[in-house]
């Protein structure tokens, strides 16, 4: 089975505490603005990473550590609205990075995002309204006041193939771009474990039942925070009535009448592409 995720090199070592006293040539910087990351596209291939400190004149938030990798120290921190960029540099969201920078360039992007928006929305305790105060043991916060601990929230969703013969079931989204279809996908609930989360989503949302879930692969989606586990499942049986509600058409295809797809980064694009090379 040939799956590469959204992105398939994992992003950084947390290494704790955070390396002290590395001098500046081995330091890299992720800049954040509005939710996307600046980068640069020439000189071929593109690059987020830029020097730390950055240039002179740029203003920017405080550095928050990221990680290590291959010696390097990196951190991310935010550039405000309205704020003059270096020559050469743009802002983008994360997934419309892909085949602009290197692989591994794509994964410290949304690790950068998504750790300083844990930052931003932990800065006051959820229990007693106090500051909290980053630790220097492990990716978390702690409450100055009452001394509660949090983590970068993950919010598990499954992603499911269903199969009937030679053909697939594929649903559109009101969200989805125009003329979209995708697999079916939804959050798993408390209470819940996987497989039972692929039922009560497929049941909800096309009415039909599957049967035979195995495991395809699993990817970091951080838009916030999401982790997406893939499966295959084969119909059981049903006729495809929609919610419409998270669904407003789907229906059975075959590899010669697929409609328009999702992007081709994506597991779910990666689930229909193996179907469709007979790999699943």
């Amino acid at each position: 089975m040939k799956h590469r995720p959204f992105y398939a090199v994992h992003p950084l070592f947390p290494v704790y505490p955070e390396p002290a006293d590395t001098p500046p040539a081995l330091r890299r910087r992720v800049l954040v603005r509005d939710g996307s990351v600046l980068f640069r596209s020439e000189p071929a291939p593109g690059t987020v990473l830029m020097p730390d400190p950055p240039p002179a004149g740029l203003s920017c938030g405080a550095p928050v550590y990221l990680g290590t990798r291959d010696g390097l120290v990196y951190s991310v921190a935010e550039v405000p609205t309205g704020a003059t960029l270096p020559a050469g540099w743009q802002p983008s969201p994360v997934r419309e990075l892909f085949g602009e920078v290197p692989e591994s360039d794509m994964a410290i992007a949304a690790y950068a995002v998504r750790i300083l928006d844990f930052d931003r929305s932990t800065a006051f305790c959820g229990a007693c309204g106090a500051v909290t105060r980053p630790l220097t043991t492990e990716r978390a916060r702690a409450c100055t006041a009452c001394g509660r601990i949090v983590y970068p929230r993950i919010s598990p969703a499954i992603i499911v193939l269903i199969k009937k013969g030679e053909e697939i079931l594929l649903a559109r989204s009101p969200r989805f771009a125009p003329g979209v279809f995708s697999v079916i996908a939804g959050f798993n609930e408390p209470g819940e474990n996987l497989e039972q989360t692929v039922h009560r989503e497929v049941a909800e949302e096309v009415g039909i039942r599957v049967q035979e879930i195995r495991y395809f692969g699993s990817e970091p989606w951080p838009f916030p925070d999401s982790l997406m586990i893939g499966f295959i499942a084969d119909h059981a049986g049903g006729e495809i009535r929609i919610d419409n509600q998270e669904i407003e058409a789907a229906g059975w295809f075959t590899r010669e009448t697929l409609p328009a797809l999702p992007p081709g980064e994506s597991i779910s694009r990666a689930l229909i592409e193996a179907w469709r090379r007979r790999e699943i």
